[in-house]
């Protein structure tokens, strides 16, 4: 049990010393009333199909409200879909939520980016280049390496 609190516990602590900390802007609000986005863990399997591959990320919010995130861009793909699973099944969604204080994982079995309409199919060690939308936060772009189509990120995706 102390396993799955350790974790949770660290995430409000972090969350409470955030909201202690004022914002040094000349805002006249507490600063913690918007999201304060980050990505990491970004990778894309290497393709096996000539038209479709699959990414990955974590967007982290450190700040006091949440986001979504609702689209994605990508030079080498036609388009990029936001998917969900649901009981083993995948949907498209028109957005996911990050929650404030918490993260949104995009991972292998859940909940993920469809790269669809390849312009070229990506090898491993190539980098691919995205920019992530969200609902109330600007645009931010991040770099997705290309890992071996087998490849697990380790714990703490």
């Amino acid at each position: 049990m102390r396993r799955r609190l350790g974790p949770a516990a660290l995430v409000i602590a972090g969350a409470l010393a955030l909201a202690g900390c004022g914002d040094s802007g000349d805002s006249g609000d507490s600063g913690s009333g918007k999201a304060e986005l980050s990505a990491g863990s970004a990778y894309m399997p290497q393709p096996v199909s000539d038209d479709m591959a699959a990414g990955f990320l974590t967007v982290t919010n450190k700040g006091g409200a949440a986001d979504e995130l609702t689209s994605v861009t990508s030079d080498i793909a036609g388009q990029v879909t936001v998917h969900e699973t649901v009981d083993g099944a995948m949907q498209e969604v028109k957005s996911l939520k990050i929650p404030a204080g918490g993260r949104l994982e995009l991972k292998s079995g859940g909940d993920h980016l469809m790269f669809e309409q390849l312009k070229s199919k990506p090898k491993e060690g190539q980098t691919v280049s995205v920019e992530l939308h969200f609902a109330h936060s600007g645009p931010m772009k991040v770099e997705m390496p290309v890992k071996p189509a087998t490849y697990t990120p380790k714990t703490g995706h």
